[in-house]
């Protein structure tokens, strides 16, 4: 695609515009000067169209409408390709107010280089007003933003992973709170130049404002750096506003289970990224009696109901989930998800027009164009699919996706769940003693670092409630509002239960010790029976563990010597978790919850009892 000429035209914003969007659209088209503006209303010719100028650009490619209807491939470039948390930001007006695990920039310095990059960032291209709702229009935990960007592939995203267009404009009234969003993947283009497939920059930033509840992004196309409903709203923005208005904003799936006796509970549950979040949230369950519905796969927000008891919605309208290592074996519910109307990001082209990547099925095609466009063999010695790539797809194509998963009011969560990708140390499951033990395992959380995350994949990184590169608050206080919103819940009539999960464990000679996916109803099951009072167990370090026969491990496939291994306590080891704990805790400072801190002495002084 080439810019001939370099004209400015403006759409006329909506009439139902509230006037303080219409004036900050003003006023970011003035700063960035695009050719056009369009205003987004969310509708299916409005796709058509997005569709159309992606295929035109080279940015989408259309798979086999008979095998894969609806759906594209979209190969970013190779630098663009994960979540930059190096270049995220929480600017607040004291550093110590972003905390020890956020990049800090002062917000008056960091609006001065935004606006120097922002200057004329959309010549030669058009700016799309993107409205959206995070949550069920209209409801009571709903809240609105408007993005502004010079991506179409960032648009047809948004139309997938939000409630975008004029129904959530219409939404925002002169009293009503919104989050503006700035994205620009910062390539201007000059009368005449020509554009490339996937524009992007080098330089990156992905700025949150918590005071003012603004973002701004720099330089990225891709996923949570440029859709900014995701997790620069949902979670670091959102974790702010959460904090002030008595709510919780927490990167958590949800799900509805339905047990033999016909009893619904939901669940939300925190895995930081690639952990097996996406298996979880679609499980299918290998035990008769039990169902599992999806209510979301990424995102929670809780607060408190009409009750006093936490009530939680997912805000968002799709998924964005990983691809490798998703496939009919492991998450036959993802698979069925996406055989229509899925946008591909990275993966592989198979020569009769489908996609493909490690995991998806047990061999290898014979050969494919990778995700960068070049022939693949089994034989090249290099992944086919990028390790984090990705699928986009609305999660009401999922065939477990619940009934009432939109429901605006939420539904009551009765258990929450941390787990991490653990290779030893952490059992199987435990439950925690108390809400306060329950938030100490999640303000410990630790897992194996993976593809989504900068580093080096395999390092073992603490993650407290999988928060750590989304949290828009000092950490620490993040800590001390679940604390309190949880005392609340409590006293007026039960905070959920706190149970802590890992299907990472690994023997000796290096083999997982539980066989994960459909069988992890075993455990989930074993969970909420103990709310019912119906399952028993044992107290250990970790708080309770599942008595002995308590689980059918059997029927899951295990045997007694890897289920003993499962639960298997090392003095030594654990000694060096609490005291590895012990200086992640101590590095937030003062800020840590007293309730904290005790909860890492009594589980000090169970280490110490033991043989």
């Amino acid at each position: 695609m080439t810019v001939t000429d370099h004209h400015t035209s403006k759409d006329a914003a909506p009439a139902i515009a509230d006037p303080r969007i219409v004036a900050w659209v003003e006023r970011m088209a003035a700063l960035t000067e695009p050719d056009s503006v369009v205003w987004c209303d969310g509708s299916a010719a409005e796709r058509r169209g997005l569709i159309a100028t992606l295929l035109d650009s080279g940015t989408l490619i259309e798979l086999d409408p008979v095998k894969r209807p609806g759906s594209y491939l979209a190969r970013s470039n190779p630098s663009d390709v994960a979540r930059v948390e190096s270049r995220t930001f929480i600017c607040t007006d004291k550093k110590e107010d972003a905390g020890p695990t956020n990049n800090w920039a002062p917000p008056s310095g960091m609006r001065e280089t935004l606006h120097g990059l922002f200057r004329g960032t959309m010549r030669g291209r058009t700016m799309y007003v993107v409205p959206f709702a995070m949550g069920p229009v209209g409801g009571p935990l709903t809240r609105y933003g408007v993005q502004v960007t010079d991506s179409p592939y960032v648009v047809a995203s948004m139309g997938t992973m939000t409630r975008m267009g004029t129904a959530a404009l219409k939404q925002i009234g002169p009293d009503t709170s919104w989050v503006p969003a700035a994205h620009s993947v910062g390539a201007p283009l000059a009368a005449g130049q020509e554009d490339v497939a996937w524009p992007c920059s080098d330089t990156k930033y992905i700025c949150q404002f918590p005071a003012t509840r603004e973002i701004w992004s720099y330089g990225s196309a891709y996923g949570g750096n440029a859709i900014l409903a995701k997790k620069a709203f949902a979670l670091r923005i959102a974790s702010a506003i959460g904090q002030d208005e008595g709510w919780l904003a927490a990167h958590m799936l949800l799900l509805k289970v339905t047990n033999p006796r016909g009893r619904v509970f939901h669940v939300a549950a925190a895995f930081p990224s690639a952990c097996g979040k996406t298996n979880f949230a679609m499980l299918q369950p290998t035990v008769p009696g039990w169902t599992v519905e999806t209510l979301g796969d990424d995102i929670a927000w809780l607060a408190p109901g009409p009750d006093g008891r936490l009530r939680a919605i997912n805000p968002e309208a799709g998924f964005f989930g990983v691809a490798p290592g998703t496939g009919r074996s492991t998450n036959p519910v993802a698979i069925d998800t996406m055989e229509r109307d899925t946008v591909f990001t990275n993966v592989a082209l198979t020569d009769d027009g489908d996609v493909w990547w490690e995991g998806l099925t047990d061999e290898p095609p014979a050969h494919l164009t990778d995700w960068t466009g070049q022939d693949w063999t089994p034989d090249s010695g290099r992944p086919a699919a990028h390790p984090n790539s990705r699928f986009t797809v609305a999660a009401a194509q999922c065939p477990t996706i619940a009934d009432d998963w939109d429901d605006p009011a939420g539904v009551v969560v009765d258990a929450v769940i941390f787990g991490g990708r653990r290779a030893t140390n952490v059992p199987l499951v435990a439950q925690a003693r108390d809400w306060e033990h329950g938030m100490f395992m999640g303000a410990t959380l630790a897992s194996e670092r993976t593809a989504a995350a900068e580093g080096t994949v395999g390092e073992l990184r603490r993650d407290p409630f999988a928060m750590l590169p989304f949290c828009g608050v000092h950490m620490a206080d993040h800590w001390r509002h679940w604390l309190d919103v949880g005392a609340a819940a409590d006293v007026a009539g039960g905070a959920p239960a706190v149970f802590q999960v890992n299907w990472f464990r690994k023997g000796a000679d290096g083999r997982f010790l539980w066989p994960g996916f459909g069988e992890n109803i075993h455990v989930l099951a074993w969970i909420l029976e103990r709310l019912e009072g119906r399952a028993e167990a044992v107290e250990g370090p970790f708080g309770y563990v599942p008595a002995e026969g308590s689980i059918d491990h059997a029927a899951a496939g295990v045997g007694d010597q890897d289920w003993g291994a499962l639960f298997a306590l090392d003095r030594g080891a654990l000694t060096a978790e609490a005291e590895d704990a012990k200086a992640f805790l101590d590095s937030y400072g003062e800020r840590v919850p007293p309730a904290i801190h005790d909860q890492l002495r009594t589980m000090r002084s169970a280490i110490d009892t033991l043989d």
